[in-house]
């Protein structure tokens, strides 16, 4: 595996690098631009701010299904995943977003925060470690501990991006039942 081999031989680190692909060097510039964009308040449309959490968890669900697709413990990462999806997701939905939802321009107005960007290359660097695991090592898949440990990863990845993403999509439900309890 890779961590416990760099720990050992932080020279390996070299040739693990110099035998990644390019595009993901791309994808990880991506990533960063894209995050870093959040660092900075902003404003978005309902649409901008769906995308990123939807466009993450296609990422998650890919990296899981990518990486674990070839175990004989698909239920076990099927469940870990879900189970850590649904966990994260109800502790973050429950939070209030500091952004501000305004329903005459349908715009919302978001404080800059670097968790978008550590989730994003939490996600990516999850995703590098365990191909370059099941390239170094393939009967990983096999090791049940192995296989649940990613797939909650993952699933802890999507749950706090729709939750973050649910606490933004509930701002023009409030602001709607606001209107209607307003005397006229």
């Amino acid at each position: 595996m890779l961590l416990p081999l760099l720990a050992h031989h932080p020279e390996a680190i070299v040739p693990v690098l110099r035998n990644t692909p390019t595009w993901v060097w791309g994808l990880l510039a991506a990533l960063m631009v894209l995050g870093l964009s959040q660092v900075r308040d902003r404003t978005a449309s309902l649409a901008r701010v769906s995308l990123m959490p939807l466009a993450m968890t296609v990422f998650s669900v890919s990296g899981t299904y990518t990486a674990l697709a070839a175990t004989l413990h698909q239920a076990l990462a099927l469940g870990a995943w879900l189970l850590t999806a649904a966990l994260a997701f109800a502790l973050v939905a429950r939070g209030c977003a500091d952004a501000q939802y305004d329903p005459s321009r349908r715009l919302y107005r978001l404080p800059g925060s670097t968790v978008p960007l550590l989730l994003m290359l939490g996600i990516f660097l999850t995703k590098y470690v365990v191909g370059v695991d099941l390239t170094m090592s393939p009967q990983l898949v096999q090791d049940a501990a192995y296989v649940t440990c990613i797939a909650t990863l993952y699933g802890a990845f999507t749950g706090v991006f729709i939750g973050r993403a649910s606490q933004l999509w509930r701002l023009p439900l409030r602001a709607a039942r606001q209107r209607e309890i307003r005397p006229v």
